[in-house]
């Protein structure tokens, strides 16, 4: 309990840092945790007995979210995105000439590790943008309702916790959680709006109930996967807590619903 502790403190004042430092930190920081975790799911993938192409799977990936990157920032396309459609032939082309029976498992793997990895914080760091300059209100309000939402589930789960949320994926979860951490989040929601006044009380709130959602199918869907491969944590990286797609999976899917949320209500 220490070394999770000490480790998941560690970790936040990281995070925070990034945020909060300004427009370069905070892009490259996600773009190595981005490249870190497409690296973790590739290493759980060669587990289970099929090779991804971590070379062009992680070039890719530093590209794609260095050329969104670039456009979220400067507004305008990029001569470097035109790149990217080259450079993910490299995928099939160096499968050519491997010796493997299983040549578009890998080939698909591979893809899937851009998507389900690279694409969430590419969406995540857009977020701070979506206003025009940088601003790290919301990002940071993500995470705040993100780790509330979480905080609020175990708890909840843990004193009234009854009917299963999905117990074939996920035994603990409850739909007591479940709904207990959305409220949780979005009380956090609702507090944010006070501070932070570029969004309404009711659009924090709906970012709020979007992450417990979708926050929560991350989390159900990377526990699947690890099932699927028979592995209890992603990683080690990180004492006490397992690895980084453990510590991320609530952000796979919700950074890219909530950065659309936030699109269209200011467009």
């Amino acid at each position: 309990m220490k070394t999770r502790t000490i480790t998941g403190i560690f970790f936040i004042i990281v995070m925070l840092a990034s945020l909060l430092t300004g427009h370069y930190p905070f892009g490259i920081f996600y773009l190595l945790l981005a490249l870190f975790c497409q690296f973790e799911f590739y290493g759980l993938i060669k587990q289970s007995g099929y090779q991804p192409n971590y070379a062009a799977g992680l070039v890719n990936g530093a590209l794609i979210y260095t050329s969104f990157a670039y456009i979220t920032y400067s507004h305008i396309i990029q001569p470097i995105l035109f790149i990217v459609p080259v450079t993910l032939s490299a995928i099939f082309i160096q499968e050519l000439f491997k010796k493997s029976a299983t040549p578009f498992q890998n080939i698909a793997f591979t893809f899937l590790g851009l998507l389900f990895t690279i694409m969430p914080f590419t969406f995540f760091h857009a977020m701070a943008y979506v206003r025009g300059d940088f601003n790290f209100h919301l990002p940071l309000g993500f995470f705040v309702m993100l780790w509330s939402n979480d905080t609020g589930a175990y708890l909840t789960g843990r004193a009234f916790g009854r009917t299963k949320l999905f117990e074939r994926h996920s035994p603990k979860k409850t739909w007591e959680g479940f709904i207990g951490g959305m409220v949780i989040a979005g009380i956090a929601g609702y507090i944010l709006s006070i501070y932070y006044t570029e969004l309404e009380w009711k659009q924090w709130v709906s970012i709020a109930i979007l992450i417990a959602c979708f926050g929560t199918l991350g989390d159900l869907v990377e526990s699947m996967f690890k099932r699927s491969i028979n592995v209890k944590d992603s990683g080690g990286i990180l004492p006490g807590h397992g690895g980084l797609l453990d510590r991320f999976d609530g952000l796979l899917i919700a950074a890219p619903i909530v950065y659309c949320y936030l699109y269209f209500i200011n467009y």
